[in-house]
Order: C-alpha cells, then sequence, then structure tokens
C-alpha cells in the first residue's frame, strides 16, 4: 500500500466530492475536513477527537514517508494504526522471512555438513505435508494483508494499484501450485509458487519498490552501453576467429582448438576475457608464436575492460542516482503533505472567519494533545514539544508547522553523563590523568604491541609444530597484557563514571570484549593449571579464541584515525542504509538459485559415477576436476548459493561455464551469462555508484565545521551524529510549492476541504 500512483492522480478521483470542484481556490486555506464540521454540529468533543485521530495518522504517514490517500473514519484509522503496528508489521516481516526460508528445508533439502558430491550424506527430506502447512500458513497472513490494504484504500484505488493487482495474482497462483501439490502427493520437481516467493518481500519494502522502479529506469541507458559492449565483443570474436583460422603452425593450431574453435566457444572466450577471469591464459598459445599476436588481446582488453566498462559505471552512478533523487523528492513532497493535511484538520478545530482567512491556525494546545498519540521517537517527540512552547499561546501558521517536523530529520543527538566529581585533590588529579586522551593513546599503544607479539609467535611457528614452551610463553604474554586491559577499563570508569563509560559505544565493544577475555583466562587457570602436562594440548582452542578477540579488539584505533573513521563510518551507513539495494540482489539470488536447481539439479556427479567424472590424474590443469571445485552445485538452495556468488566474484567463473557445459549442454552457458550480466555488471555497478554517493557526501561534509571529523575524537564528546539514506539527498532537493500541496489535498478522495 506504501507505493501506488499518488503522486500523479488521486485514489478515487474527483468524483468522489462533488463540492470538491466547486470550491475556489482561494478558500482551501480556510477550509476544514467535511467530516469534522457535520461532528462538530451533533457535538465539539466528538468533533476533536475526530479530527486529533485524523491529523495523528497523517503525522506518522508523513514520517514514515507513506501514502496519505486511504479512508480516514474512525474504524477505518483504527484498523490502518493498527496494520502498521510494530506487532503486525513485525508478524509480516517474520512471515516473508518464514517462507524465503522454506527453500533451504524442503526438497532438496540443503541440512547436510558439505554439498560436496563426494562427500555429502543422504540429507534429510521433510515429509509430505510438514512445509506445506507452514507455508499454507503464511499464505493464509499474505491473503489476509492484501484483504487489509484492499480495504484500507478502496476498491477504486485497488484497481489503480499494479503492486496491489499483482500481489493478488501472485497468491492466486501460489494457492493453486499449493493444491496441486498436494494433489500429487508433493513428487512435482518444479513448483511455480518458489519462483514467487521473493515478491512478498518486494511488494513489503516502500524503500526497495523505489530502487527496483529506478533500476527499471535505468535500464535503457545501461542496455545503449550493454549493446556496444556486445558490439566489441562480437567484432573482436570475427577478428579472432579469422586471424586464427586455417593456421597449420601448432602453436596457432592449440589456441583456435582452445579458445577459437567455433563462434559459440570465441564468444565465450572473449567475454571471460572482458571480466580478466581468463587472462593471460587465452593469449598465450598465439603469443609463444609471436609477440605482435599480444596487440590483438591488449586491444580488446584496453577498449572493453577499461573503456567501456568504467563508462557503464560512470553512466550507470549518473542515471541511477538521477532517477534516486527524483524517488526522494517524491518522498519529501509526501512528508510535505501529510503535515499539510494535519494542519487543515486541526486547523478546522480552530475554525476563522471566512473573510479573515489569515486568522486561520492551529491551537499549540491541540498539536500537543495529537502529538502525545504520535508514535515517533522520543527525542523527536521531546523537540518538537519545546518548540511548540516557545510559541506561546498564539496560533501556529501553515510555514511554522512545516518547520516544527524538521526535528524529524535532525540526526540523533545523544547526551552522555557528567562527569563524577570528586573532592579530594589527589582523586581529581586522576580522573585527570586517567580520562585525558594520551591515556587512551597509550592502550592503543599497548593493544598494538599485544597484537605485535601474537604476530611474531605465529611466524616462529609457522614452519614448526608448535612447542609447549612457545604455546605458553604467549599464553603468559597474553594474560599480562589482559591484565592490563581491565586495569585500563577500571580507571576509564574511574574517571568516567559507570555510565558515563558505557554511554560511548567504543567504550561499551572495549568492555564487553575486556570481559569476555578475562572470563576465557580465568576458565583457562581453573580449568588447566598451567604446570598440567596437557595443558597446551587441551586449551590449544581457547588460545585461538583469545587470540582473535585481541585482533578483533584492536579494531578499536579505528576512530582515532581520520581517513580510516571516514571509511569506515562509511561502510556502517551502508550496512544500515542500503539495506533496500541488498534486499534486491537477495530477490535476485534467490530466484536465479531456484531456477538453477530446476535446471541443474544432479547434473553434476561424484567422480566415479559417471563417465563425464574423470579422476583428477587424467585431467587438464584449471578443469573443475583438477580444482576440485564439486561443492559448486545446484543441488540444493545452499549449494545454489555459493554458487552464483563464486559466479559473481568472476574468478575461474569460465571454469563454471565450461564444466556445466560437458554435463548438461551448451545451452548451460546462457543462464551462467544473464548471472554474470545481472549480479556483476547491473548491480555491482549499481552498488558501486551508491558507495561513491555515501563517500563523496561524507567527504563534502568535512568542509562543515560542524561535522568536520578534523583530527582525532576527543575522549569525551556530548553529541554524535547519525544519517539516513534520505539526509544523503536532501540538501539538493526542491521543497514542493504550496499550491501542489493544497490541489493534492483537494483531490483526496476521502476528505472535503471546502465548507
Amino acid at each position: 500500500m506504501d507505493e501506488n500512483p499518488v503522486e500523479t492522480e488521486p485514489l478515487l478521483g474527483r468524483a468522489r466530492g462533488v463540492r470538491g470542484r466547486d470550491c475556489p481556490a482561494a478558500a482551501v486555506v480556510e477550509s476544514a475536513v467535511a467530516d469534522c464540521r457535520r461532528a462538530q454540529s451533533t457535538g465539539a468533543k466528538a468533533s476533536q477527537r475526530l479530527c486529533i485521530n485524523q491529523a495523528v495518522v497523517f503525522i506518522e504517514d508523513a514520517i514514515k514517508y507513506r501514502s496519505i490517500n486511504h479512508r480516514m473514519d474512525a474504524r477505518a484509522m483504527w484498523f490502518y494504526r493498527w496494520y502498521y503496528s510494530s506487532f503486525c508489521q513485525g508478524v509480516l516481516s517474520f512471515t516473508i522471512f518464514l517462507i524465503l526460508c522454506l527453500a533451504f528445508v524442503e526438497t532438496p533439502s540443503s541440512l547436510t555438513m558439505s554439498s560436496d558430491v563426494r562427500y555429502r550424506t543422504q540429507a534429510w527430506e521433510p515429509p509430505c505435508g510438514l512445509t506445506e502447512s507452514v507455508e499454507l500458513l503464511c499464505l493464509l497472513v499474505f491473503v489476509t494483508d492484501v484483504s487489509m490494504k484492499s480495504y484500507l484504500v478502496g476498491f477504486s484505488q485497488y484497481r489503480r494499484s499494479p503492486w496491489l493487482l499483482s500481489y493478488m495474482v501472485v497468491l492466486l497462483v501460489s494457492l493453486t501450485d499449493w493444491i496441486v501439490s498436494l494433489s500429487l502427493v508433493c513428487w512435482e520437481t518444479v513448483r511455480i509458487r518458489r519462483l514467487l516467493r521473493p515478491f512478498f518481500l518486494l511488494q513489503h519494502s516502500s524503500m526497495m519498490k523505489k530502487t527496483l522502479k529506478c533500476v527499471r529506469s535505468t535500464l535503457p541507458e545501461m542496455t545503449r552501453v550493454v549493446l556496444l559492449l556486445a558490439l566489441h565483443v562480437f567484432l573482436f570474436t570475427m577478428f579472432g576467429m579469422l586471424l586464427f583460422m586455417g593456421e597449420k603452425d601448432g602453436e596457432l593450431v592449440k589456441e583456435r582448438l582452445m579458445y577459437f574453435r567455433n563462434l559459440p566457444d570465441a564468444l565465450t572466450s572473449l567475454l571471460v576475457l572482458l571480466t580478466t577471469a581468463n587472462n593471460p591464459d587465452v593469449m598465450m598459445p598465439a603469443y609463444s608464436r609471436n609477440r605482435i599476436y599480444c596487440l590483438f588481446f591488449i586491444l580488446f582488453t584496453v577498449m572493453g575492460s577499461l573503456f567501456l566498462m568504467n563508462l557503464l559505471t560512470a553512466i550507470i552512478y549518473n542515471q541511477f542516482r538521477g532517477y534516486l533523487l527524483l524517488s526522494f523528492q517524491t518522498s519529501l513532497f509526501r512528508r510535505r503533505l501529510g503535515i499539510r493535511a494535519a494542519y487543515e484538520v486541526l486547523a478546522s478545530l480552530e475554525g476563522g472567519r471566512e473573510d479573515q482567512p489569515q486568522t486561520m491556525g492551529v491551537k499549540p494546545e491541540v498539536f500537543l494533545q495529537a502529538l502525545q498519540n504520535v508514535e515517533m521517537a522520543a527525542h523527536c517527540k521531546q523537540a518538537i514539544e519545546q518548540k511548540v512552547r516557545s510559541h506561546g499561546d498564539r496560533l501556529l501558521s501553515a510555514d511554522e508547522f512545516q518547520k516544527l517536523f524538521n526535528e524529524v530529520d535532525g540526526r540523533v543527538i545523544k547526551e552522555h553523563p557528567p562527569l563524577p566529581e570528586y573532592q579530594t585533590p589527589f582523586l581529581r588529579s586522576a580522573q585527570y590523568l586517567f580520562g585525558h586522551y594520551y591515556f587512551d593513546s597509550l592502550g592503543n599503544f599497548i593493544a598494538l604491541g599485544n597484537l605485535v607479539s601474537i604476530c611474531m609467535f605465529q611466524m616462529l611457528d609457522s614452519d614448526i609444530v608448535p612447542s609447549d614452551d612457545n604455546n605458553f610463553i604467549l599464553g603468559v604474554v597474553n594474560s599480562v597484557f589482559i591484565l592490563y586491559y581491565q586495569l585500563e577499563m577500571l580507571l576509564k570508569i574511574f574517571a568516567q563514571g559507570l555510565w558515563g563509560y558505557l554511554s560511548y559505544l567504543s567504550n561499551l565493544f572495549d568492555g564487553v570484549l575486556n570481559l569476555v577475555l578475562l572470563v576465557l583466562e580465568v576458565s583457562t587457570l581453573v580449568m588447566y593449571q598451567s604446570p598440567h602436562p596437557g595443558w597446551k594440548l587441551k586449551t590449544e582452542d581457547m588460545m585461538r579464541l583469545v587470540n582473535m578477540l585481541i585482533v578483533i579488539r584492536f579494531l578499536r584505533v579505528i576512530p582515532k584515525f581520520q581517513m580510516m573513521f571516514l571509511v569506515a563510518n562509511t561502510l556502517l551507513d551502508l550496512i544500515k542504509n542500503m539495506r533496500a539495494f541488498a534486499g534486491i540482489l537477495a530477490v535476485v539470488y534467490y530466484i536465479f538459485a531456484i531456477i538453477g536447481i530446476n535446471l541443474f539439479r544432479g547434473v553434476i556427479v561424484a567422480p566415479g559415477n559417471s563417465s563425464l567424472a574423470t579422476a583428477n590424474l587424467s585431467v587438464p590443469c584449471g578443469s573443475f576436476e583438477q580444482l576440485e571445485y564439486w561443492p559448486n552445485n545446484f543441488d540444493d538452495f545452499a549449494a545454489a548459493l555459493v554458487t552464483l556468488w563464486n559466479v559473481m566474484i568472476v574468478n575461474n567463473w569460465q571454469v563454471f561455464m565450461d564444466e556445466y557445459r560437458r554435463y548438461a549442454g551448451p545451452w548451460s552457458k546462457l543462464y551462467f551469462v544473464s548471472w554474470w550480466l545481472v549480479s556483476s555488471v547491473i548491480w555491482v555497478n549499481l552498488f558501486l555508484a551508491l558507495i561513491l554517493e555515501n563517500f563523496i557526501h561524507k567527504w563534502d561534509r568535512r568542509a562543515n565545521p560542524q561535522h568536520a571529523l578534523g583530527g582525532p575524537e576527543p575522549l569525551y564528546h556530548t553529541v554524535s551524529y547519525h544519517s539516513t539514506v534520505e539526509l544523503m539527498f536532501r540538501d539538493v532537493l526542491e521543497e514542493p510549492r504550496e499550491e501542489d500541496l493544497l490541489e493534492k489535498l483537494r483531490r483526496h478522495p476521502h476528505l472535503n476541504l471546502c465548507r
């Protein structure tokens, strides 16, 4: 329901309210909601309660960038808020997660220790009806979901929403396929509904739908460059076949037989060379015969890999960023429209004289009453309340009302508790000493020494079996360092106070690791005293765990270096804000994995079980068998995902194509080339474009003194900042015009803004 064509046309059109078309434009500002006006005639309290509830819903829609074009009667609003409550959305999210995870358990099951066809044991297969029962429950939840959405938006808007119509079609096909499976006692191998499951994830996320729309809009520009790439590969393929065809020299015959035997093989060889996966293998036979042949391959690589592929990245970045800006412009319009709708509803309670529209406004106490019922972040609500109280008793204008909600976009401000106050000069001096930046730097230097000591012992023991003495010495050294870590933590708690220490994420990260290291060391000493003869053997795993935690603890130095912190902060923001893009990539993975299972399940067989599966001693170097790529198959869902990941990286992806060509047929190349185009060419470049945009945004902010990183952070600071993906583009977005907002409100199918 979040994503619909509300930005271009109303839910039910103008035909719903005839009076709305007769309303003069000048009267919109002083207008009131018709439902509220009728309610006032029957009772002031009922009127106020209805209008406040409508304003609450409008404000929540604005905060979440949702459409306001839904039913606004009391019953529908109750269902609307219940539907978007944390509980209902959590149930729906869990249902989507559950139905997607069924692919790991369903036949073919992924419940084995290894996917290697040589060592894989018989997987547990669920009995018929078990996973189908879980799937039916999930489908019933989705039926309830689409029914609720249809009720809330109305039948007319339901017919105009492509997502809702597709939602219903997908459910009907899935339920039909489910019935067919039960009637055939689950023996069918192809289940259409598995391919449709990712749709439930797509339709649930408004951001994913926006991203998908941006990708679809970017495809025409990408297609032009891809066609240019295809022409480039085809022309060089023809040149290569003419160049190496008919040669009698032994090395050139080898070049032709290995890489240019026929048109499909030649196209495949140069397509792989475009990704540099078979470079320089593909040119070695010809290059061994004559140096001049290297120019053919170098020219192809320079034009294809260095020019055209990078040009594709630039075009994707430019086009996708433009469409993403348009998407966020739409989101900003929704935010402003929802706030303006709330203003109009609350202003109707104050009324105002028709001959003096300038007296229209919202009483602060009425707005505060509505704000108490709004579901939003506590710090944002508190900031808005403070601003409203600063206005006094005068009415809030439309512009002032809009500006109040700029606090929703404000970064999270975290106030740290005050430092403890000590009475004696000695304690105050100790607090200053252990709270100084240099004390924190000393801890980083000692952590570096601990890391260096681990590296030295690893280097000394790399070529020999570790002796008991070396392991014992390393354990003693780690124990000394761990004791210092505990002392450092206690001294910081003394300087900052317990709650002040815990208010810093860096301290929390450091403290948790310190406590885990202490528990491991104490457990080792209690269970296996150091003089014990079997101390080394029994605590080998414990020592490795301690060493790994010490290495992880060294990440505490990242915020102390400006550029390192900038890169790490960019990465964290990507993880938090780019879930929509990762979600669409997961959808693509899911679909291709299911298709791969249907096409190639059981194709790869263990050596000795087929005439095609030869022993490693008789296979050429670099082949699928010689490299022992047996775990890379499509025999179950988990193995298919890993295989697709390995192909997406394009390292040795020609090995996969050659193997499946031999086992399944030459048509299998189309599957792998399609996956390469979708994952490596399109999606990796899109992700690269977003990384660039995020990094450039943060880099530009360094020039702003308010957000500059400007050297190491002090040990004590009062605020920390958090940005969202919407804020990345807020500076370049245009504010919607008031006329556009009023026009959209006038066309609202469930409101009548004329008196």
